[in-house]
């Protein structure tokens, strides 16, 4: 296995510090923002340069046998008298934190998505067009958070799952259909151990209402669908959302339809320990062979982390089901 690890000063100077870093743990995930690398670099090794400098805003990359793993920017520098410098970087993602208002009519997420990256001077590369148009106000809202919206109300008005990550220096969104990995974790193949959960504790309802306040009756109008069988199971699980005052009765009845596929059910997660693949990372799809829990099918990866420590390659995957 070879790392190569590549310090950018954005000065003229780039630096190859492959041999004087150590510890390096590359993570990405769906919903919690930028993915990030971490790596303890050792200060003023015999053969290091005398002009070799770091600070915040380099760029850092990695690339493993001459694959791209990371692309993104140190954030942080964290050293004392010792040696060892502890330092972590955020690809693109990371400036996407800031706070902002954003009004959209008739947009697609991929175009909400171009139009913040334009203004914020992100990088941009393969963007699918997810072609379902939406209507978004969204005042001193978070960027991320406000893109991670305009997916969700995708994925529930098309039943579409798409990921947005950054793809070596590149903002990227693909369907999660055209992430899947071709391999498999399991009995005989990289699985080292890991762990099922089922839950109906965090996102399970059987019992959804949607409402919208009538300023013309001045009254609340509610909009309910329940499942009778599994509320005598699991007793009564409700969501109760309000919606936009502009959406007509057919509109909330098939948002109602969309959410009781969705949210009427068990989650099922997974947590896994493997040897290493660097094509998985989190929005990969990757099928899970476990026969002693009949499992045997593609989950999806919330999030991963990559350990790299010598000639050993390891990783940790949360997933889920879709």
């Amino acid at each position: 296995m070879s790392i190569e690890v590549i310090l950018d000063n954005k000065n003229g100077n780039v630096w190859n510090i492959s041999e004087i870093v150590s510890g390096i743990t590359w993570k990405t995930s769906r919903f919690s923002g930028a993915g990030s690398l971490d790596f303890t670099l050792i200060k003023n090794a015999i053969y290091q340069a005398t002009a070799f400098t770091y600070q915040n805003g380099d760029v850092i990359s990695v690339k493993k046998d001459g694959e791209k793993v990371f692309y993104g920017y140190i954030f942080s520098i964290d050293g004392g008298k010792d040696e060892d410098v502890k330092i972590k970087a955020y690809d693109q993602i990371r400036y996407l934190q800031a706070n902002d208002t954003y009004k959209f009519t008739g947009a697609t997420a991929s175009e909400v998505i171009k139009r913040i990256a334009s203004d914020f001077k992100l990088k941009t590369g393969s963007i699918v067009d997810t072609k379902h148009k939406i209507t978004m106000l969204e005042d001193n809202k978070k960027l991320l958070d406000i893109i991670y919206k305009a997916l969700d109300l995708t994925i529930i008005n098309t039943g579409s799952n798409y990921v947005f990550y950054d793809d070596f220096g590149s903002l990227a969104l693909k369907n999660v259909k055209d992430l899947l990995v071709d391999i498999y974790i399991g009995e005989g193949s990289l699985l080292t151990d890991f762990n099922v959960k089922t839950s109906i504790d965090s996102d399970t309802y059987n019992q959804i209402v949607l409402y919208k306040d009538n300023e013309k009756t001045k009254k609340r109008e509610k909009y309910v669908a329940k499942d009778s069988a599994n509320i005598k199971k699991w007793g009564v699980l409700q969501l109760y959302e309000s919606v936009d005052e502009n959406m007509n009765a057919a509109q909330i009845n098939k948002y109602l339809d969309a959410l009781a596929i969705i949210k009427n059910r068990e989650t099922k997660e997974m947590k896994i320990e493997a040897i290493g693949d660097i094509r998985i990372r989190a929005g990969s799809y990757v099928r899970i062979l476990i026969s002693e829990y009949g499992i045997n099918q593609p989950f999806l990866v919330d999030a991963c982390s990559h350990s790299f420590d010598g000639a050993e390659h390891m990783m940790q995957l949360e997933l889920k089901v879709i």
